[in-house]
């Protein structure tokens, strides 16, 4: 009989480069909560600044491709250098056009400066290496000067169309959350929001506070197990079970009509939210800081917020107006989680000072039980007998007495 041979597979190595499943998508946001560890994100982003990229890299991505610039040289923005400290390839200015060649589930190669599907190329760009990516960086410090002159004239400019809402709180929605006199945790799933939420645990605890999540900040606190008392944004942006958790729904606007705000309102009757329209220029996030400082909470406590100076210059031009003056109207009754926990000291309970004052007790009548008779202790004891049975004789005889003159009359 003859056996038929044994042959060992030949396996083809492996491809150069970078493999991952594509994740498309013009929301960086979105991009990043769908996002495996692994995927290439493929994004329209120009100027991708920290928070986005720290989104990113918290999804685990194993590459980036932007058909935009990173850093157009318009202001020196954080997120290149977010990414690159992380060690994620970034692929960039590769054209609009990837953005529809491109979809979710194609099995992406980031090979050098080359995108392929499968063995076919698809896309070519700038592949950011630490030296580009400084030189695009000192590039854009250079017209830092011009971005700040045009900071200051839309700073006017804000003020001037939003001066009715900023200084006098015209335009804000009535909601039935009670605010006034509250603290209020605004959370923005921002850079270390899960840290900030793990130190504010005992005080949320304590002080029961409204809790409010912007955008995917809602959907940050219930992954850690809090309900919203309100949403404010984009309701496209959150989970389902944000919408339905019984908080109220807050949808930001664009002043003069906004389509987006139309669907996310929409939406949010849909499922069963109540859900009132803001219409406000700036982000989600000076929107829900404006709407509870005109409600008047007592303290506004901030997790994920980017409050620095080099956070301000990397949103960009068109968001730093609205971020600062928003900073200046809430004024110091903004802080920081870190600095709520800081100083936040939980109280002590009252059980250990019982059970402390119930162990002196038991010890001092063990004592005196224990005690020989010879002893000052034992003495004393015995002193303890015979008066108590001094004052049971005398209720003894008190007693006698009256059932004696009772029985006589």
């Amino acid at each position: 009989m003859r056996l038929a041979t044994l042959r060992r597979a030949r396996t083809e190595p492996p491809l150069p480069g970078v493999h991952g499943v594509a994740r498309v998508d013009t929301e960086v946001a979105r991009l990043a909560e769908r996002a495996r560890p692994g995927d290439i994100a493929v994004l329209d982003r120009l100027d991708i600044d920290a928070g986005s990229a720290r989104l990113l890299v918290a999804a685990g991505v194993g590459a980036v491709v932007n058909a935009a610039a990173s850093t157009s040289g318009r202001y020196p923005n954080l997120g290149p250098r977010v990414l690159m400290d992380a060690s994620v390839p970034v692929l960039d200015r590769v054209g609009p056009e990837v953005m529809r060649l491109l979809g979710d589930g194609d099995r992406l190669r980031l090979d050098g400066d080359t995108l392929y599907r499968g063995e076919m190329p698809v896309a070519s760009g700038e592949r950011l290496s630490d030296e580009s990516a400084h030189q695009q960086m000192e590039r854009a410090r250079s017209g830092l000067t011009h971005q700040l002159k045009a900071f200051a004239a839309n700073t006017v400019e804000h003020l001037r169309t939003e001066h009715d809402l900023l200084l006098d709180g015209e335009g804000v929605p009535q909601v039935d959350t009670v605010i006034a006199g509250r603290p209020v945790v605004v959370v923005s799933a921002g850079h270390g929001w899960r840290e900030d939420l793990d130190r504010l645990r005992a005080w949320i605890r304590h002080t029961d506070p409204v809790l409010v999540g912007v955008d995917q900040g809602a959907d940050a606190l219930l992954s850690v197990g809090l309900r919203p008392d309100l949403v404010v944004g984009d309701p496209t942006l959150v989970v389902e079970d944000a919408l339905t958790c019984g908080a109220e729904v807050v949808v930001r606007g664009n002043r003069g009509g906004d389509p987006a705000a139309a669907a996310g309102h929409a939406l949010a009757d849909q499922h069963g939210s109540r859900a009132v329209l803001f219409s406000v220029t700036g982000s989600s996030l000076d929107a829900a800081l404006l709407l509870v400082h005109a409600h008047e909470a007592a303290l506004i406590v901030g997790v994920g917020t980017q409050v620095e100076l080099a956070d301000f210059v990397d949103r960009g031009r068109a968001d730093m107006a609205g971020t600062f003056l928003t900073r200046l109207t809430v004024g110091t009754r903004l802080v920081d989680a870190s600095t709520v926990a800081s100083i936040y000291r939980r109280p002590t309970p009252a059980w250990p000072l019982w059970l402390l004052a119930v162990a002196l007790v038991a010890g001092v009548v063990a004592t005196a039980v224990l005690a020989g008779d010879a002893t000052t202790v034992g003495e004393w004891r015995q002193d303890l007998v015979d008066w108590m049975d001094g004052v049971s004789s005398l209720v003894g005889l008190s007693g006698d007495t009256g059932d004696s003159a009772g029985g006589g009359a």
